[in-house]
């Protein structure tokens, strides 16, 4: 073979090859590993099956809101006796602060995260399952044009909703979802609307298996 056509041919084979990497296949077989990756290494206290959160702006200029999580998660270690939550945000993110079961017994800040501790007041074991919810009530942390909504995924998780609820006379010009690690955005459409009473709107965005250390963001302009 001559030298220009060992050249040809491997020229042709870094072609396919570029061609392979950047396509939508390999984008799944690589998050599909790092994804096993990631969980193999786990070794938190619990797993989560459903994670819903949900952010209520209850008037049309962003400065009051009601966030609630519910999570149903099975316990992988015996002896829990606590667990921890996380937040960050604009404006006072602690208006109120409830959570059930449990008990806040402390909260620092570490990096822009504020980390709170619950006490479950009393002890799970490996296998048991339990649901949370924890609400909290926040003031002046949504009222510029553009706004986000950020979800974390910081335990194996099977089902993931995320859901921001639009008060009457003020819904959103767009609501798009965004995938931070990978830094893909994507628009939402009126498939993801859901229409409530007095004139709201919800948007839902779901995802089956969402990707370990993986930041959601559902972004909206109003």
């Amino acid at each position: 073979m001559s030298p220009s056509s060992e050249n040809s041919s491997a020229a042709s084979f870094l072609a396919v090859l570029s061609a392979l990497l950047n396509s939508d296949l390999a984008r799944i077989l690589i998050s599909a590993v790092i994804q096993w990756w990631n969980a193999s290494r786990f070794r938190g206290t619990y797993r989560v099956d459903a994670h819903h959160v949900m952010l209520d702006l209850t008037d049309k200029a962003g400065r009051n809101a009601i966030y609630t999580k519910r999570q149903q998660v099975t316990f992988l270690q015996d002896n829990v006796f606590a667990i921890q939550d996380q937040t960050w945000g604009d404006g006072d993110i602690f208006a109120a602060y409830r959570c059930s079961p449990g008990v806040a017994v402390d909260r620092y800040k570490e990096g822009y995260r504020w980390k709170i501790l619950i006490s479950l007041r009393g002890t799970r074991n490996r296998g048991e399952q339990e649901e949370f919810v924890i609400e909290r009530t926040i003031h002046d942390g949504f009222t510029k044009p553009i706004q986000d909504f950020h979800t974390q995924i910081d335990h194996p998780t099977q089902d993931l909703s995320i859901s921001v609820v639009f008060p009457q006379g003020r819904h959103p010009k767009q609501v798009s979802i965004i995938e931070q690690n990978w830094k893909r955005q994507r628009i939402l459409g009126k498939e993801h609307q859901i229409p409530l009473l007095q004139g709201r709107i919800q948007y839902e965005w779901q995802v089956h298996r969402p990707r370990l250390y993986e930041g959601y963001i559902l972004r909206w302009e109003w």
